[in-house]
């Protein structure tokens, strides 16, 4: 219920204690603004993780492989593993159900690729048709490989944005032919990568003809899987990181590679990649928090002497409402009153200057690691509640001291 007296006693104290008040209210401000610039910080840190999961499928599994470090089995160290089609055979084979895309990677390292008058040197990949959706592309003319592509040994080929505007310019390039370290290729498709142009920078010719025309015979530089899709991260995680130990034991046991050999193969599972960054999110988030929280507590010591000081100066005034019959609880709310009421105004001013900065520069801001810094609505609400609390217990200690003052005494006081 709206009580204008005690209103007019609020703002009264305020204006007797302007300078107090105004320092008290400034730390709590900054206490607030502090808070949420640094959860928006991490909120940032997020987006730009996720965004750099965004450049490839986000349960992807890549496998390669390199030299043995180990000696086992009578074989010495230094031996080069390389994978060939049986070895995805067998896991397609093994795990049919549970691959959501799959494919095996051929890859040549500058290829030096022309068409007319234009030259540039590209990376090559051989590859199968899901392929395009492991590396979450999209077409924006063309088609990209099929089987029939990789059935036929078909000499074609699907260039990056950033290899087609150097080649030809803007020009049409479906039907055209280019010539790929000396053999035509006729180019079918043009695609994007969220990776952006270090991404658009590659060819990918069907897998079969890579092998064939760069006497590779059936070997494989790597091996690039994702899994079906489940309810839920944990899931997911589980699910992955079960396929990735089978087909760690399977190639190991193939090649002869010893257990605690970690240089033969290995393996990248973004799942894993992902709850590890994640998991280093939410430690920095509540790093932020205790920051946060401890700017806020500096601020309210600091109400709650200024409450401390305004009970002393009012003890007479307050004994003088006890000896009318005041209760106890009359004077803890008044005293409540005031420090609640100075916690929140200072606080919400830093809420909505912190609200106002970000909604300005956030989405200015995009570096590898931190896009539009921002918070969300619950964010903003716990700030509010956290603002209340504060009050509260600012003016707590103060008033539970006013409302054991004792009348005689007061009135004594001078």
């Amino acid at each position: 219920m709206f009580n204008l007296e005690r209103w007019q006693e609020i703002f009264e104290t305020i204006r007797k204690n302007k300078l107090r008040t105004f320092l008290t209210g400034l730390s709590v401000a900054s206490g607030i603004f502090i808070l949420v610039i640094l959860l928006a910080i991490g909120q940032g840190m997020q987006n730009g993780i996720q965004k750099e999961f965004e450049e490839d499928a986000a349960n992807r599994i890549s496998v390669w492989t390199g030299v043995t470090t180990v000696e086992h089995k009578g074989l010495n160290p230094g031996r080069r593993i390389e994978m060939d089609n049986r070895d995805y055979e067998i896991a397609e084979g093994k795990n049919r159900e549970q691959l959501e895309y799959k494919s095996g990677v051929y890859s040549i390292w500058g290829g030096l690729t022309s068409y007319k008058n234009e030259t540039g040197s590209y990376r090559i990949e051989g590859v199968r048709g899901d392929y395009q959706f492991l590396e979450n592309e999209s077409l924006t003319s063309g088609r990209y490989i099929n089987q029939q592509d990789l059935d036929n040994y078909e000499k074609v080929a699907v260039i990056g944005n950033r290899v087609y505007l150097d080649l030809f310019k803007g020009k049409n390039a479906i039907g055209e032919y280019i010539e790929i370290t000396g053999i035509q290729f006729k180019v079918i498709g043009v695609y994007t990568d969220p990776g952006g142009e270090r991404e658009e920078t590659r060819i990918f010719i069907p897998l079969t003809t890579a092998q064939r025309v760069y006497n590779a015979g059936d070997k494989l530089r790597s091996l690039v899987f994702t899994l079906q899709p489940e309810e839920n991260f944990e899931k997911a995680l589980a699910a992955s990181e079960a396929f990735t130990s089978q087909l760690e034991n399977d190639l190991k046991t193939r090649y002869s590679i010893s257990p605690i050999d970690e240089s033969a193969v290995r393996i990248n599972n973004s799942l894993e990649n992902a709850k590890r960054f994640y998991d280093l999110m939410n430690m920095i988030r509540w790093f932020f928090w205790g920051v946060g929280i401890c700017t806020i507590i500096a601020g309210v010591v600091g109400v709650s002497n200024i409450m401390l000081i305004i009970v002393k100066e009012r003890t007479k005034e307050i004994g003088i409402r006890k000896a009318i019959g005041a209760q106890p609880l009359s004077i803890i709310g008044m005293i409540l009153h005031e420090s609640i009421f100075v916690t929140a105004i200072a606080g919400m001013f830093g809420l909505v200057f912190s609200l106002f900065l970000l909604e300005m520069v956030g989405p200015l801001i995009e570096t590898d690691y931190i896009r539009n810094p921002s918070v969300d609505f619950g964010v903003a609400i716990t700030t509010v509640i956290i603002l209340i609390a504060a009050g509260a217990l600012a003016g707590f200690f103060p008033a539970r001291r006013a409302s054991n003052i004792k009348p005689i005494v007061a009135l004594r006081d001078e």
